[in-house]
């Protein structure tokens, strides 16, 4: 060992970033803002999970089923009927060219000459140092930020059948004629309606009793309308029991309402979540705690060892994208500030967006979280279909959901179901962020006809209850 230890080259740093994805970059902008000596160590490739196979290719390839699916409701419009015929490869090859984009401007970023980068793997020896190809690096503090990959889920039959997960289907470039889509959640139903949109028969396989189990259940009925609308098979209460191969296919066998069923499709995508990736870090000899595959932080992002971070997917908190952002920029901060009261992460404002179509957007507490916590709320929607400029648009699927605080009408959370949602939800973030009532809502001019006035019919709603 001591010969071995001999050959190794040492190096020392203030903080070392293991990942260079989202929440690693900006831990590593806002230590060396801080005057920190950073070091990046990231095996590869360069870019993070957002930018090569997660946020930025997924609305890549979704804005052409966008296009695909306007188009082909062309006559709704007075216009002439277009036949669309998808090319699958081509829209590959459009999201590849933005994605080499994204990912060279981050790569950029990445071996600006204020920090130093390590194009290696990182692999803890103590709680001090790791080592990094032939290097062996310490610091005196470090921030993991691994990301995630897709979970191997235990299904029998599964992988001699043979399946896409959310990362490799990205790349496909032959159209299924149809797809079998396990799990009933953001990335399930944004490639399945994908697929369904160009042409492929998709069936969506949920567990849970509603799709997007995880939120209110009228998110997920509305969502689910929708789908089947445009001809996606869902199926809710399913659980998924094997996988058999036979010549026509692939045959999915579930247990719904104490029978069994099957269902038959030519290809199958496992989106059943995504898994911390921390294999390899050996984390035991740094002696930080992993409890059920995440790494345990507190809410300073601190792990067991209290100069060791862990942002982003790597534990598991809200694998979310400008939430790991921010995870990054405080743990940085905290690990460079040790002398002031460490910065915590405020949960008040959580939002997740999904992209399907129509789109979903959730932030703040629901209706659920509300019940579970014993919080008083009032609450109030309404519908897209009753709206004047989704009826122009033709996009009246959905609705607007407000809840606020029974005694001052602070807005606590939303819910909206509908066209451009994701846009939409950040006029209630403002008022959120400000702590925001009703009233204000309902006093902030909004232009007619547009989609974002739809807010004010929930919030005069609030405000009668509220007797304001």
């Amino acid at each position: 060992m001591e010969s071995e230890n001999q050959s190794l080259t040492h190096a020392t740093h203030d903080v070392i970033v293991i990942g260079g994805g989202s929440a690693g970059y900006a831990a590593a902008r806002t230590a060396r803002e801080a005057g920190a000596d950073v070091a990046i160590v990231d095996q590869g490739p360069l870019g993070g999970l957002c930018i090569l196979r997660g946020c930025m290719p997924t609305k890549a390839i979704l804005r052409s089923a966008e296009v695909a699916a306007l188009l082909g409701r062309a006559k709704e419009f007075g216009l002439s009927p277009v036949s669309v015929q998808a090319d699958l490869s081509a829209v590959v090859d459009r999201k590849d060219r933005l994605v080499r984009e994204f990912a060279d401007y981050r790569i950029q970023q990445l071996r600006d000459p204020g920090f130093t980068l390590y194009h290696a793997r990182a692999v803890f020896r103590s709680p001090r140092e790791v080592a990094v190809g032939d290097r062996v690096l310490s610091a005196g503090s470090f921030i993991v930020a691994t990301g995630s990959r897709p979970s191997e889920v235990s299904i029998p039959g599964l992988a001699q059948a043979g399946y896409w997960t959310s990362d490799t289907i990205l790349d496909l470039r032959t159209q299924p004629d149809s797809l079998i889509v396990l799990g009933g959640g953001a990335v399930a139903l944004e490639l399945g309606q994908f697929f369904a949109r160009l042409g492929t028969k998709v069936t969506i396989l949920q567990r849970g009793r509603t799709l997007l189990s995880g939120m209110d259940e009228e998110v997920g009925r509305a969502l689910e309308a929708a789908l089947v609308e445009e001809g996606i098979e869902v199926v809710t209460g399913a659980q998924l029991l094997r996988v058999s191969s036979e010549a026509r296919g692939k045959r999915v066998w579930v247990m719904k309402e104490g029978e069994e069923r099957s269902y038959l499709g030519g290809d199958i995508l496992q989106a059943l979540g995504r898994r911390p990736n921390i294999e390899g870090l050996r984390l035991d000899l740094a002696e930080v705690t992993v409890d059920g595959g995440r790494i345990v932080v507190d809410e300073a992002m601190r792990t067991s060892q209290a100069h060791i971070y862990a942002v982003g997917d790597v534990n598991d908190l809200t694998p979310i994208v400008h939430l790991a952002i921010q995870q990054g920029e405080m743990a940085a901060y905290n690990a460079t500030h040790v002398d002031q009261p460490a910065k915590r992460l405020d949960h008040r404002l959580d939002l997740e967006v999904i992209f399907t179509d129509p789109q979903v957007a959730v932030l703040g507490l629901s209706e659920a979280a509300c019940r579970t916590g014993g919080i008083p709320y009032l609450t109030a929607s309404y519908s897209f279909a009753d709206h004047g400029k989704a009826l122009c648009l033709r996009a009246t699927q959905g609705f607007v959901k407000l809840l606020a605080a029974p005694l001052t009408g602070e807005i606590l959370g939303a819910q909206i179901v509908g066209p451009e949602a994701g846009e939409l939800i950040h006029e209630l973030i403002a008022v959120m962020y400000y702590h925001g009532t009703a009233v204000d809502l309902l006093r902030m001019p909004h232009y007619h006809p547009t989609l974002a006035e739809i807010v004010t019919y929930p919030a005069e709603s609030l405000v009668e209850q509220l007797g304001a």
